[in-house]
């Protein structure tokens, strides 16, 4: 072994226990080996962001922002709203949604294939009678198997593409991933519809199944009598007083006849106003305390008046919403944020992994996957739910696109696709024509345009495209795939195939499924040539392996986005997850010698 070769396995040994650990995000782990490597003069300096500029990263961007127009013009909300016709059967509803998340996954970005249908889920399953956990499970899972029908449902199959292209001069087509990736998604939905999803745990919240948190209990009136110091002062001056001791939130305002939701911060309080209050019951105690407020109660109104201040803050809103993995939320805090002031927006309450926190809101750090109760006013709450990066899970009804804009979009990434399997562009181009298109038709505001585009995961793409090249240059690959090589000549192809793709899978739910498929298809097309076999089905196994991140909730971000709302822990992926890993290289290794022989 020589010394770069040393290097770049010492590298990426490092960077694979990072990944694992989990503490440090993805792109920072990705670009500090590709910092490394070029210090250590491995990957010269030149050469060192040449990642920003790969075909492959450019296709993933564009992807992205047209999953975004497709998402605001209302393509799939249709769908969506028929599935909520459905009846009551959870197996019928798990193998309808796992087939529709899975077609939409094959032409748009899978998470926010996810992201489009998982409140429908929960809201079947609520509408139902059933746990959510029978249903986000299966979703999830056929989200990345949706992704492998064409070479835009998933970066892996994008990166593969553009490593084909390296070895035989011409990319892999936009539908040539169908033949395996159809045969692959057909048996998946098929087992999950009729028999994975009873292998999900069926966890039963403590709660009523219409809701995760119950925040009535939380709610009280409180007055602000004529001696109170408080008087003259702001309602931030209040939540202030008592914020290293409780948890304090002013969610409305009653003076006179004047009714107001979510009062400024900055609104000038005044004797005798009336204001609600969210807080737990000791948390209400210290304020009393600490501020000589007095419970609205206490005055000589009757019970009805006082109860009936709460109805008049109509207008305002409770939803439960997911953060998603790329949401700003995520390692920080609601006080460090300040999002009553930012965004309009309230935290009542927090739940991780199906059980609500008890910890004091403003120390509570975020995760993925955490579910939110947020509090706004109506017409405010889809903005702020889109800028924090979070998901609704208990919406009640869908937003459908205007028929004008459901053709525009659709013609637009139709004429896309046509293009490119016509020859006529190549991919990359294409789909940026078509994301600039939608941008330029305001299917995509151009503010929102960068918002639209993940870039931890373009930072990924870009840092570990030269650390793979490395491999590639030092023999690193070739060194991994002789080691192969030695097994292959004592088994069948068919074999090889198998434990090469066993490999990737266990890799890729470890650490990203891009990244397993930049480390893992180099050695692929050095196994190739030792095998003196064309790379096409060893390209191909890599992709579906790499997509195939079932057994872990950290394999992929839909897996993490339905962590939470499904009440699930770590180990309960592998049982739907592990005999769905088998089928698909069982059914895959066959159509891939049929389709590609060796």
């Amino acid at each position: 072994m020589s010394t770069d070769q040393g290097l770049v396995f010492a590298v990426l040994a490092a960077t694979l226990g990072l990944l694992v650990w989990n503490r440090w995000r993805y792109d920072i782990v990705a670009l500090g080996a590709l910092l490394a490597l070029v210090l250590a003069g491995v990957i010269p300096a030149a050469e060192a962001f040449s990642g920003l500029g790969h075909p492959a990263v450019i296709t993933v961007a564009a992807v992205l922002v047209i999953s975004r127009g497709l998402l605001n013009a209302g393509v799939v909300d249709v769908l969506a709203r028929r599935l909520m016709r459905l009846g009551d059967h959870p197996g019928l509803h798990v193998l309808l949604l796992t087939a529709v998340v899975a077609l939409c996954s094959g032409f748009m970005n899978n998470v926010g294939a996810l992201a489009l249908f998982l409140p429908v889920a929960v809201w079947m399953s609520r509408q139902s009678g059933y746990s959510p956990s029978l249903t986000l499970m299966p979703l999830a899972f056929g989200s990345l198997l949706g992704g492998m029908l064409t070479m835009i449902g998933t970066p892996p199959n994008i990166i593969i593409a553009s490593y084909r292209a390296e070895v035989a001069g011409e990319a892999f087509g936009l539908f040539a991933f169908l033949p395996v990736g159809l045969a692959v998604t057909l048996a998946g939905v098929a087992f999950i519809g009729l028999l994975g999803w009873r292998l999900t745990p069926r966890r039963q919240q403590e709660e009523s199944p219409d809701q995760l948190f119950k925040v009535s209990a939380y709610l009280t009136e409180v007055r602000i009598p004529e001696d109170c110091s408080l008087a003259g002062q702001t309602t931030y001056d209040l939540m202030a007083a008592v914020k290293d001791d409780a948890d304090v939130m002013v969610v409305g305002l009653v003076r006179g006849e004047q009714r107001q939701q979510m009062p400024s911060i900055y609104k000038v309080l005044q004797a005798e106003d009336i204001l609600l209050v969210e807080a737990d019951s000791d948390s209400l105690k210290t304020l009393l305390d600490v501020t000589g407020l007095e419970l609205a109660g206490r005055r000589s109104e009757t019970d009805d008046e006082a109860s009936g201040h709460r109805e008049d803050f109509g207008e305002l809103t409770l939803v439960e919403a997911v953060i998603s993995p790329g949401s700003l939320l995520v390692g920080t805090s609601a006080s460090a944020l300040s999002l009553r002031q930012r965004h309009s927006v309230n935290i009542l309450a927090v739940a991780r992994r199906g059980a609500r926190l008890k910890e004091r809101l403003g120390r509570i750090r975020f995760l993925a996957g955490d579910i939110l109760l947020l509090q706004a006013r109506e017409d405010a709450l889809p903005g702020a739910l889109e800028s924090l990066g979070c998901l609704p899970l208990a919406s009640r009804e869908l937003e459908i696109g205007r028929p004008r804009k459901i053709l525009q979009a659709s013609a637009l990434f139709v004429g896309a696709l046509a293009a490119i399997a016509l020859g006529l562009v190549d991919a990359a181009t294409g789909l940026v024509v078509a994301a600039l298109l939608m941008v330029l038709s305001g299917l995509v505001p151009a503010g929102k345009v960068y918002d639209s585009i993940d870039m931890p995961v373009i930072v990924l793409l870009a840092a570990l495209l030269p650390v793979g090249q490395a491999l590639e240059t030092t023999g690193g690959a070739a060194l991994i795939a002789g080691q192969l090589l030695a097994v292959a000549e004592q088994v069948p192809a068919a074999l090889t195939l198998a434990l090469l793709m066993m490999v990737v899978m266990l890799l890729s739910n470890i650490i990203n499924n891009a990244a397993a498929a930049i480390l893992a298809a180099p050695v692929a097309i050095d196994l190739a040539a030792g095998m003196q076999v064309a790379a096409d089905p060893l390209l191909m196994a890599v992709a579906i392996a790499a997509s195939s991140a079932f057994l872990t909730p950290v394999g992929h971000q839909s897996n993490t986005l339905v962590m939470a709302p499904g009440g699930y822990r770590f180990g309960d992926y592998w049982r739907m997850g592990l005999p769905l890993s088998l089928l698909v290289v069982l059914v895959s290794v066959p159509v891939l010698l049929l389709v590609w022989p060796l």
